[in-house]
């Protein structure tokens, strides 16, 4: 001990972070996983495991009459059969508790669980829910959340504000089936509009999509002989899993521990407790460990896809290009419930302020109750919406004015000092250093290569969250350290930049640096991944840990000696960052195939602690933002999903992606450890945007709705729809 304390006073000024921070370090899982001795929650194999299976509506909207499984109880190796009639009452969410475990009185949506089956084999379980009978009694149903809200329109809720956990400061129960709704409103929009030469209007929509992780989600439980249960699952967020699966079941979270097990991605999909209730209520019934693993049609049919949207934009102007005013309604098609998302609504805030000087606006978010799958979220969630929306229509204005869209974005771009668009002083924005970036890596204002190319550029910012974080970390007697992180690691490289900023504050190599995932039971409580916060709330709390250990053992501390920190981090509500993206395209005018020459993407970055690592995020964001921008789309007809598998659901392949040519902007100011800035999403929200404004360019024809099809570009050509 005294040895190791030496060290550090003779070594205490060398500088590790210049041979560590900053080095593409391999990932510390990755042999695990290319071998495949990586555990998912669906190799959970435990002694008299049952499979789980689900029975889903037929219909978006019943009520349902009698329900009689006495026949599935026939089927040789069923050990468990509950209903919702067995069962009511239970509801679950992330925070509203809207959603039946089980429906016992209605179905809301084509997918609603209603009943469930626990058997030997999944064959066996499959047989007996063929035997379940339900009498529905169907009922009109309503799809479009614009529809919705008409006063003849069905009601899908009576009474939102009764369910547990409603936000109720943020209801819309002024609007027909509304369920949220989030307002800002910045100076006088009516003067601002006065003030303008011209105003343009325009609207914009876009489908509903499938996050597109690899692994479906799985749920098993398993419940010891003193009652205390065992919970693995496909959730980012364990101890969030933890209390929505003890709110649903009328557990204490003392009760539930919630076990390691890697997650196969996640992109903002699976931060909630699934069917961990059902397998909980079979569990107990059977009194054997039981596993339900959805299947990728159930994943693309019933889980929490993104929200249909409708964003109608209103802006005022002058002849010179500065904005004057802006009013923006955005409307969600929401789903039947609101239960899978936080509070029940998206987190505009993060990104709502825009990189736009406007002085008076006015912005209207609400979510709208349908007979459609349950929303979820979304990398930067709604964000890919609204950006599209906003950055087609910021074109518009340019382009109306006869103003190169590159300088109607010069005049009114922020700068640090300035306030947004909802009245937030910003202390650091580097938006125009951003954009002048992606401008010239794309070639902007040169010769176009043929008479079908295009350019089109777009700007996404947002502000990153904080929360609660955590980290276990011990000084080994042998001069090692050993991380227990509460973080799940959804494929972003989360421990291996804790392995590099311990390795680095404790100035020892990574390869005395071991790090590993707590359960429920051994870490501090941690939100999860989101808002592109990890390294910023997780690294200071990895950061503060070692700063207790390193002391403790300059005082003479005996080893191991283990620290245990909380850490709860502010939001920094006075920092946006941003990406510009530049898109070079190919139309083909006779038939309105778009062909994606090129992407440039530019980022403001601080210190990037994994070079590797971040590359893979940029890399990963805009194949998510192409797959938006070109192929992706939940096609729906009468709330029945049709095209509800991998076949037909046509997520892009590597030989559709184009070459992307990456921008790094490194300033300073980065809120994580060594002044790092976020990045997992910032590559994914401008990408449509700017494919779409290239389109425009190319053909003077603007689209106002996603994915940019052939289809619907030959269908602007002949209409003339020109912009």
């Amino acid at each position: 001990m005294v040895g190791l304390a030496e060290e550090f006073q003779r070594y205490g000024q060398m500088n590790f972070k210049s041979t560590i921070i900053g080095s593409s370090v391999p990932r510390i899982e990755g042999p695990e996983k290319v071998t495949g001795g990586t555990r998912f929650a669906a190799d959970v194999d435990l002694p008299g495991m049952l499979w789980g299976k689900i029975l889903r509506s037929p219909h978006p909207h019943a009520r349902i009459g009698r329900i009689d499984a006495s026949a599935a109880w026939r089927v040789p190796g069923v050990k468990a059969v509950v209903t919702g009639q067995d069962n009511p009452g239970f509801y679950m969410g992330k925070v509203l508790r809207d959603m039946p475990v089980l429906c016992w009185d209605r179905v809301r949506y084509i997918g609603d669980r209603v009943a469930a089956v626990a058997a030997e084999t999944p064959e066996a379980a499959e047989e007996a829910l063929l035997l379940i009978e339900v009498d529905y009694e169907v009922l009109p149903a309503v799809f479009d959340p614009r529809e919705a809200m008409q006063p003849d329109a069905p009601l899908l809720h009576d009474d939102i504000a009764a369910y547990e956990g409603a936000p109720l400061q943020n209801l819309a129960t002024d609007v027909h089936n509304g369920q949220t709704r989030l307002a800002w409103s910045k100076g006088d929009v009516a003067e601002g509009f006065r003030e303008a030469d011209i105003i343009l209007e325009h609207s914009f929509s876009v489908p509903s999509r499938h996050q597109g992780y690899l692994e479906p989600y799985t749920s098993v439980i398993s419940i010891d002989d003193d009652g205390r249960v065992q919970a693995w699952c496909s959730c980012k967020a364990p101890f969030r899993a933890r209390m929505q699966l003890a709110q649903a079941v009328g557990l204490q979270d003392e009760q539930i521990r919630v076990n390691v097990v890697a997650v196969g991605g996640d992109f903002g999909g699976k931060g909630d407790a699934r069917d961990l209730p059902i397998a909980y209520l079979m569990a107990k019934m059977a009194n054997r460990p039981v596993k339900i693993v959805m299947s990728y049609a159930e994943e693309l049919t019933a889980s929490n896809p993104t929200h249909p949207t409708f964003v109608t934009i209103r802006s005022g102007m002058t002849r010179d290009g500065r904005l004057t005013a802006r009013e923006v309604r955005t409307v969600h098609a929401s789903g039947a419930y609101g239960a899978m998302k936080p509070r029940s609504f998206l987190s505009t805030w993060h990104y709502i302020g825009g990189g736009y000087r406007i002085p008076n606006t006015s912005f209207e978010f609400l979510q709208v109750c349908t007979n459609t799958t349950p929303g979820g979220y979304f990398r930067a969630p709604g964000a890919h919406q609204y950006t599209f929306a906003l950055e087609c229509h910021t074109d518009l204005l340019a382009r109306e004015l006869g103003m190169d869209p590159a300088e109607f974005r010069r005049i009114n771009l922020l700068g640090p000092g300035e306030e947004d668009a909802v009245g937030r002083p910003l202390r650091i924005i580097n938006v125009r250093q951003v954009l002048e970036a992606a401008l010239e890596a794309g070639r902007w204002g040169q010769t176009k290569a043929g008479p079908g190319r295009g350019l089109g550029v777009a700007i996404f910012g947002r502000q990153i969250g904080g929360g609660a974080a955590g980290a276990v970390v011990t000084a080994e007697s042998d001069g090692t350290f050993t991380v227990i992180s509460p973080t799940v690691d959804v494929g972003t490289g989360t421990h291996t930049i804790e392995q590099q900023i311990v390795a680095s504050e404790m100035e020892v190599p990574l390869s005395q640096v071991r790090v590993s995932q707590g359960d429920t039971d051994s870490t501090p409580f941690d939100e999860g991944p989101r808002a592109s916060r990890v390294t910023y709330t997780e690294g200071q709390a990895v950061i503060n840990a070692c700063t207790q250990i390193r002391q403790a053992i300059l005082d003479g501390a005996r080893l191991p000696l283990t620290v245990t920190v909380e850490h709860d981090a502010p939001q920094p509500e006075d920092v946006t960052y941003f990406s510009a993206q530049v898109a070079e395209v190919d139309v083909d005018r006779e038939t309105g195939q778009v062909k994606v020459i090129r992407v440039v993407t530019a980022h403001d970055v601080g210190t990037v602690i994994n070079p590797l690592a971040h590359q893979g995020q940029i890399d990963g964001g805009f194949v998510t933002g192409f797959g938006l921008a070109v192929t992706e789309e939940l096609v729906t007809d009468g709330g029945q999903v049709l095209n509800g598998n991998l076949g037909d659901y046509k997520l892009p392949t590597m030989s559709d992606i184009p070459p992307l040519e990456t921008v790094l902007v490194h300033t300073p100011g980065g809120t994580g450890p060594y002044e790092a800035k976020a990045i997992g999403e910032l590559a994914n929200n401008a990408t449509a945007a700017a494919i779409a404004n290239a389109v425009a360019d190319a053909t003077g024809c603007q689209l106002f709705e996603l994915p940019i099809t052939a289809e619907r570009v030959y269908a602007a050509l002949r209409s003339g729809r020109e912009s």
